[in-house]
């Protein structure tokens, strides 16, 4: 008869998401949605609410309006070379407005209407 082993301590999960601020959360979400790809995954008073999140894939952010705090965030995104090769192609296919920077090293930066920095590092 084996002796019962104790199990093992759950690992704490941590899941983050970061918080936009933006004047126009309606305004924001058409430039999430129609023009970056993102979809709506929820947004407070049904709709017409001045809280909401967006996802594309893996990638989540909560835009909150409040035009005191606008234009002043940043997110760094990693892709793998081949997913960042395909969204160079569709940035420049939309005509969405980027430009390459630097920040430790290359980035592609693109900045919502607000202000808000996302940025995808180039591999090394």
């Amino acid at each position: 008869m084996s002796t019962p082993q104790p199990s093992a301590p759950a690992t704490p999960r941590w899941y983050a998401r970061p918080v936009f601020f933006v004047t126009d959360v309606q305004r924001a979400l058409r430039f999430y949605v129609d023009q970056l790809g993102f979809t709506k995954a929820w947004h407070a008073g049904d709709g017409a609410g001045t809280v909401c999140q967006v996802n594309h894939g893996e990638c989540e952010v909560i835009l909150c309006e409040d035009a005191r705090r606008a234009g002043r965030g940043r997110l760094f995104i990693e892709l793998t070379p081949e997913a960042l090769d395909a969204w160079r192609r569709e940035v420049s296919a939309r005509g969405i407005p980027s430009r390459e920077a630097w920040w430790g090293y290359d980035v592609l930066q693109l900045d919502d209407p607000d202000g808000n920095e996302l940025m995808f590092p180039e591999a090394t």
